[in-house]
């Protein structure tokens, strides 16, 4: 993830990877790629500074690298950075943000 340290989305796009789906039941069952399906949480990787309001003023994004989202079922672009996977959403675009575990 070296890579994509550097990159820092622009306004207020949020760069985001998927988080990897169980290939493996509880029991111990390999599952077919099929069955699993798209995984629609993903972890914040970087955020940009936020969208313009009509004076020019920034207006900040509401998530923060590390938080755990949920994203629509399509949408983003993708990007591949050596080897991984990772989207590019506007914040509008996420569909909400899961509370850290007590």
């Amino acid at each position: 993830m070296a890579g994509i340290m550097r990159f820092k989305p622009l306004f207020d796009r949020v760069l985001v990877q998927r988080v990897v789906a169980e290939t493996t039941s509880k029991g111990g069952i390999m599952l077919p790629e099929k069955s699993v399906g798209k995984m629609l949480q993903a972890t914040v990787v970087a955020v940009g500074d936020g969208a313009l309001d009509k004076k020019g003023r920034s207006i900040p994004v509401s998530v923060a690298v590390g938080d755990s989202v949920l994203l629509p079922e399509y949408g983003g672009t993708k990007i591949e950075v050596n080897n991984e996977e990772f989207h590019i959403f506007r914040e509008a675009d996420l569909l909400g943000k899961f509370a850290p575990a007590e």
